[in-house]
C-alpha cells in the first residue's frame, strides 16, 4: 500500500471509530463499550474487505497502529463526547467523512489487487458501509444503510469517481480528492438539506 493511501485508510480508521465513540455515547455505554465499539467500527469495514479479497494478514493484525487508532478515538470520545452538544450531529459528519475515506482507500486496494474495477466499486462500498453496520446493530439502531438517507449510494458514486479517474490516469492524489469529496461531499449535502432517496409507498396488500 502506497504511503498516500495507508495515511487515507489509517485516518478513515480513526474517523470512523470516533463514530463508533460517539454511538456508544448515544446508547450510554461504559468505557468497555466504547473500546469495543469503536475497534469493530473502525476495522470491520477494512476487515470484510480483505477477507473478500483474499488479502492476508488483515490490515490491523499486521499493522498495530489501526487498532491503536480505534483505541485513542474510543479513549478521547469517552472523554470528550459529553462535551458536544448534539452528539448525533457530530456523529452523522464523523460518519460521512469516514464514508468518503473508506471508499477510497477500498477502492484503491481493490485495484492494486487485480480486482475487475466494478468489483473495485463493490469493495470500496463494502470497506465504507459494513463498520457502520455492525456499529449500529450494536448500539441497537436501524443501520443508516438501510435507511432511506443517502448513504451507500454516497460511497458508491465517491468509488466510481476514483475508479473513473484511474482508468483516465488520473494522478493518485488527484484521485484520491476528488473521490473522496464526491463521496463525503454527497453525504454532507444530504445531512445538511435533509436529502434522500423514495421511500416505497405502495399500500399494503389487499388495498385498491
Amino acid at each position: 500500500m502506497s504511503p498516500l493511501f495507508y495515511a487515507l485508510d489509517l485516518l478513515g480508521t480513526f474517523v470512523f471509530a470516533l463514530s463508533g465513540g460517539l454511538a456508544a455515547a448515544r446508547s450510554r455505554f461504559d468505557p468497555f463499550g466504547f473500546l469495543v465499539v469503536g475497534i469493530v467500527t473502525g476495522l470491520g469495514g477494512g476487515t470484510l474487505r480483505n477477507l473478500l479479497l483474499d488479502l492476508h494478514p488483515i490490515a490491523w493484525i499486521a499493522d498495530p497502529g489501526y487498532l491503536i487508532a480505534c483505541v485513542v478515538a474510543a479513549a478521547a470520545t469517552f472523554a470528550w463526547a459529553r462535551a458536544l452538544e448534539s452528539r448525533l450531529h457530530w456523529l452523522r459528519i464523523a460518519d460521512a467523512l469516514g464514508l468518503g475515506l473508506f471508499a477510497v482507500g477500498g477502492t484503491q486496494l481493490a485495484l492494486a489487487a487485480g480486482t475487475h474495477p466494478g468489483i473495485a466499486i463493490m469493495m470500496g462500498v463494502t470497506t465504507a458501509i459494513a463498520g457502520g453496520i455492525i456499529r449500529d446493530v450494536l448500539c441497537n439502531q436501524v443501520p443508516l444503510v438501510l435507511q432511506k438517507e443517502i448513504y451507500a449510494v454516497a460511497a458508491m458514486a465517491g468509488s466510481a469517481a476514483y475508479v473513473l479517474l484511474d482508468r483516465l490516469d488520473a494522478p493518485a492524489t488527484l484521485a484520491a480528492a476528488v473521490a473522496f469529496t464526491v463521496g463525503s461531499g454527497m453525504r454532507l449535502a444530504a445531512i445538511r438539506w435533509n436529502l434522500s432517496l423514495p421511500a416505497y409507498g405502495g399500500g399494503r396488500m389487499g388495498d385498491g
